[in-house]
């Protein structure tokens, strides 16, 4: 199985026509992904060809799940429209919505995550590489050909480590993995993805990677303590980064000892999941706990 994420999603791509959207629905269809249809109002009733398949063009989202079925929709839009993408594909009723942008102004990600949820469409993003049920689907940017089926449930705020995790542990593979993204506000977080992970009867293990700047690690830890049996395992990004300023993602500020890679790693061990030192040694205790066959959690 997998979460969010299936061989049975049909995809909807909001840009498809332009670099980026092209460039990356080429890659997702070649992962496996149904991309059924892209979507833009000044390109609507055209197709466009990627290698053995033609992929309709839309005017809206509304259209695109009329003709398709589509319950998925990836945003490859720039920042500026980026609320009414999400909006109009919320309005459309889509399940999933995948925010790739990054540069999207905090005032309108909270507004479209709050409009969405409130509609029942799930945001990933924005600021994100999207998600990956390896043999499965492929939704976002994450490079299909780095793990196989699998395992391990992985959860990640950094696009980077997700995929140095996924390779680190390639011979094992993974059920699904989720980059949640690193802006102040996402949609979708790391509690979210610990519960379906929790829920999935074919991820065996959990891994969560954090990094500096705010409490979500630190929820996560208090949710790990009160929900999750499972293994989890942690890698918190950051340990070296400078007091007070920001470092990569909009979201990894530390002011004063909040945020701190080191607080973020204590309160995730004072609730048993291992956090490695580096990803590398990181994967070594996904390893380990595999091989042991216990959580500390249950």
């Amino acid at each position: 199985m997998a979460i969010y994420l299936t061989k049975e999603s049909k995809v909807l791509v909001q840009g498809m026509t332009g670099g980026e959207g092209t460039k990356h629905t080429r890659r997702m269809l070649a992962a496996g992904t149904d991309v059924v249809g892209g979507v833009n109002p000044r390109k609507a009733g055209r197709t466009v060809g990627f290698d053995e398949r033609t992929v309709p063009v839309f005017g809206s989202v509304a259209e695109g799940i009329e003709a398709t079925g589509a319950d998925v929709s990836v945003v490859f839009v720039p920042p500026a429209f980026v609320r009414p993408a999400v909006t109009e594909a919320a309005d459309a009723g889509i399940g999933l919505a995948v925010v790739i942008t990054e540069g999207v102004p905090v005032h309108d990600s909270v507004a479209f995550t709050a409009y969405a949820t409130a509609r029942g469409t799930r945001v990933i993003g924005p600021n994100c590489p999207g998600l990956i049920s390896p043999g499965q689907s492929g939704a976002g940017i994450i490079p299909a050909d780095i793990a196989k089926p699998g395992r391990i449930g992985l959860v990640s705020k950094s696009g980077t480590l997700t995929y140095q995790l996924m390779y680190e542990l390639r011979d094992v593979g993974f059920s699904t993995c989720v980059g949640i993204g690193g802006d102040p506000v996402v949609g979708t977080s790391h509690i979210d993805c610990l519960a379906a992970f929790q829920d999935d009867p074919d991820t065996e293990l959990i891994v969560l990677i954090g990094e500096i700047g705010g409490d979500a690690e630190e929820r996560a830890a208090a949710y790990v303590r009160d929900h999750v049996t499972k293994p989890v395992v942690g890698y918190i990004a950051g340990f070296t980064a400078p007091e007070g300023r920001t470092m990569g993602h909009a979201g990894a500020i530390v002011s004063g000892s909040s945020g701190t890679a080191r607080a973020k790693k204590e309160a995730l061990e004072a609730v048993g999941v291992r956090v490695g030192g580096t990803p590398t040694e990181t994967a070594r205790l996904v390893l380990a706990a595999l091989a042991a066959g216990t959580s500390p959690h249950a």
